[in-house]
């Protein structure tokens, strides 16, 4: 837990460098034109799409009798844009989460490494491609989940449990292989992950759940209509911070860690080789230096016949 902490707090003073801030420009601009286009031209079809499958339904009868007996009935028509918020917000999340990994972990990785850990060795265990097979494989199975919880959505509390709880399992997996995919070899991968699997999904789960924060601002954009091109660029810059945290925190996290265990690795070769005075640091028998001279010559001492 003190590297948990320790790891978070490195975190929060390294979003406030401008290195951080201008590597999160990219996948923010990236995302801001997304959302964008989407306000321009998908907002008010899927709005209709939504308001033309509710119609009629006993789905919506039992929502305007809800908001009548809370005297909310001013909200009916927020109805429909708050089940579009719902829908594509899981989509916002897994592709800021992407970018971000794409973009932005990389980098901090690089950065975090180059000031807290010079001497760590590199030993490549994944490559390029198999990160990104990781992302793409993980990010799809986290889709499945969620079009299976989408039923538990229409239970207010489990609405802000189960999406976060899903973020939170894709950004560990997600993050925490790409902190180690530079540094760490594959068997040294799976072992910490195996390891700290509890710590990692901690750090998950509650990025996930300030992933909640900018879902807030994107649904108030649809009662704020006015406010509309201010409040969704904010909400996904919002995001782009989050998720730039997360992987502060997770890099932070996963190298210490990765420190900690070959620092303790190499206490514990020292110790065994100092327990066995014979062997060396590669457990060889130690062969002296000193240079082994032949044994002198002994003259034959010449026998009675010789002599005779």
């Amino acid at each position: 837990m003190k590297i948990l902490l320790d790891a978070f707090w490195r975190a929060v003073a390294y979003c406030l460098r401008p290195r951080v801030i201008l590597l999160s420009l990219l996948p923010f601009i990236v995302m801001l034109l997304a959302g964008l286009a989407f306000a321009q031209w998908g907002w008010w079809p899927a709005v209709d799409t939504v308001l033309d499958w509710l119609e009629g339904t006993a789905l919506q009868a039992t929502l305007h009798q809800a908001l009548d007996w809370l005297n909310l009935s001013q909200f009916k028509n927020v109805i429909a844009p708050l089940f579009v918020v719902f829908a594509i917000t899981p989509l916002i999340v897994l592709a800021s989460l992407l970018l971000v990994a794409g973009f932005m972990t990389p980098a901090l990785v690089k950065m975090v490494a180059e000031r807290r850990f010079p001497q760590l060795e590199r030993k490549h265990g994944a490559s390029l491609l198999a990160s990104i097979g990781w992302s793409l494989g993980h990010t799809v199975l986290a889709l499945f989940l969620l079009l299976l919880s989408i039923p538990l959505w229409f239970i207010p509390p489990l609405v802000l449990i189960v999406p976060p709880l899903i973020w939170g399992w894709l950004s560990y997996r997600v993050m925490s292989f790409d902190a180690w995919s530079e540094h760490a070899s594959k068997p040294e991968r799976r072992q910490l992950m195996q390891r700290y699997r509890m710590q990692l999904l901690i750090i998950g789960i509650i990025t996930g759940l300030l992933g909640t924060a900018p879902s807030i601002v994107w649904a108030s954009a649809t009662v704020f209509l006015v406010a509309f091109g201010v409040l969704i660029p904010a909400a996904i810059w919002i995001y782009m911070l989050v998720f730039a945290f997360s992987s502060l925190w997770f890099v932070h996290f996963c190298l210490a860690v990765l420190q900690q265990q070959r620092q303790q690795e190499e206490r514990q070769r020292a110790a065994f080789v100092a327990s066995q005075p014979g062997l060396d640091v590669g457990s060889r028998p130690v062969v002296s230096a000193s240079p082994v001279l032949p044994a002198p010559a002994v003259a034959s001492r010449p026998s009675d016949k010789d002599s005779a």
